[in-house]
Parts: structure tokens; sequence; C-alpha cells
């Protein structure tokens, strides 16, 4: 099984008429999956299917 690392996901969701922006760190195994769970977060939290979501940049997280 692949190390989980933290991946930073940017881009922004529709609430309502405007298109709102995000940032979330996100741990994945890799830059896809961590795209995939930011769609599942937010899609979830905020009732909203995909086509209402853009992901702008998906960059890893520097470990501290």
């Amino acid at each position: 099984m692949a190390a989980e690392q933290k991946f930073e996901v940017k881009g922004t969701f529709l609430m309502g008429e405007d298109w709102m922006p995000y940032t979330k760190v996100i741990e994945a195994p890799n830059a896809k999956q961590a795209e995939e769970r930011a769609f599942a977060t937010i899609g979830s939290k905020h009732n909203l299917k995909r086509r209402y979501i853009k992901v702008s940049g998906v960059t890893p997280v520097k470990a501290e």
C-alpha cells in the first residue's frame, strides 16, 4: 500500500449563482486521488454534482 502524502487542492465550486474559491489539504497516495477526494468532500458537504466543482491545481505539500 502506498504511503499517503499531503496535497493542496485549489479550485472553485458553485454556491448559488457565484463561483466560490476553495483550498483544501488532502491526504492521498497520489495527485489524481487527491483530486477525487476533493470532489467527494466538497460534493457531499455542499450537495453538489461534479460539474459544479472545478479543480484548478493540485500541488504536493512539503512535510515539515
